[in-house]
């Protein structure tokens, strides 16, 4: 089979580099998955806590939105003032970026909650919060989760620059390769870190997927 000599280059590349890229992907899908677990307590917790008030609910939204507002290498360059290289700046923008879907779709799903069912509840003795966790929370399950869908895969995108504040993940390719174009590897540096954010996004998004339909009832299942 005749392999192009490009993409032998390239798949000899990664074979020698093969320890790297691994570490490298596993920053980014540790990284990840640190921001999201973060973001989505947050998000929820301030879309629960504000959702029957318009008021709150649409100043939460208003915050929410103005960090999607900031360009990433900007919001990374003030968060590198301020606590320096490392982990924790990368992990602080994540979150910050991946607010947006979640507490709009957790508010959304909770008001979309038919009245009968809540009046059906309330008839049958439930309080508040057993309404909330029992009832409300389950039905808005799928519209929370499409958001926790769209807030991962924007949160694998933007930790690939990571790379400019010292955090982990496949940005260091990316970066790397774009600082030496018209060298030996850089082609294939980039290609390694693009095609890997590629492969981990798909692997989350995947990953929810299934959590969905282990998580989503049956009668409300799309």
């Amino acid at each position: 089979m005749f392999v192009p000599p490009v993409a032998s280059s390239f798949f000899e590349y990664v074979g020698d580099n093969s320890d790297s890229v691994l570490q490298l992907a596993w920053g980014h899908v540790w990284v990840v998955a640190l921001s999201m677990a973060i973001a989505t307590v947050l998000g929820i917790g301030l879309g629960v806590i504000t959702y029957r008030s318009p008021v709150a609910s649409s100043v939460t939204l208003t915050v929410a939105g103005l960090f999607l507002t900031f360009p990433s290498f900007a919001l990374l360059g003030v968060l590198l003032a301020v606590l320096g290289l490392g982990v924790t700046p990368v992990v602080i923008a994540l979150v910050m970026y991946a607010l947006l879907p979640i507490v709009r779709n957790t508010i959304t799903g909770l008001r979309e909650v038919d009245a009968m069912v809540l009046d059906s509840a309330r008839g049958l003795g439930m309080s508040t919060t057993r309404r909330l966790v029992r009832v409300e929370l389950p039905i808005a399950w799928p519209v929370i989760l499409a958001g926790l869908r769209t807030a991962t895969q924007l949160v694998v995108g933007i930790a690939a620059i990571a790379a400019y504040v010292n955090g982990p993940g496949l940005g260091t390719f990316i970066f790397s390769g774009l600082s030496q174009l018209g060298g030996a590897n850089a082609t294939n540096q980039i290609v390694v870190g693009t095609l890997g954010v590629i492969i981990i996004a798909l692997i989350f998004d995947a990953l929810l997927a299934l959590l969905g339909r282990a998580t989503i009832s049956k009668g409300i299942r799309a």
